[in-house]
């Protein structure tokens, strides 16, 4: 089971995701990432490398 404590494992989850064909997932947990990375120019350079809208589901 892996654990989730940093950016970079959701940006490593991300990938896998992506190179398994999930793409929806992939964006998803590369989203979370950029989330939780405080420098906005990062945060916006690993959104650029998963292609597609936001998916998340807003109140």
């Amino acid at each position: 089971m892996q654990t989730f404590t940093t950016p970079s494992d959701y940006l490593d989850a991300a990938r896998e995701m992506a190179d398994t064909g999930r793409p929806a997932l992939a964006r998803l947990l590369a989203e979370e990432a950029a989330d939780r990375t405080p420098d906005p120019k990062e945060a916006a350079r690993i959104l650029a490398g998963f292609l597609g809208r936001s998916l998340r589901k807003e109140n």
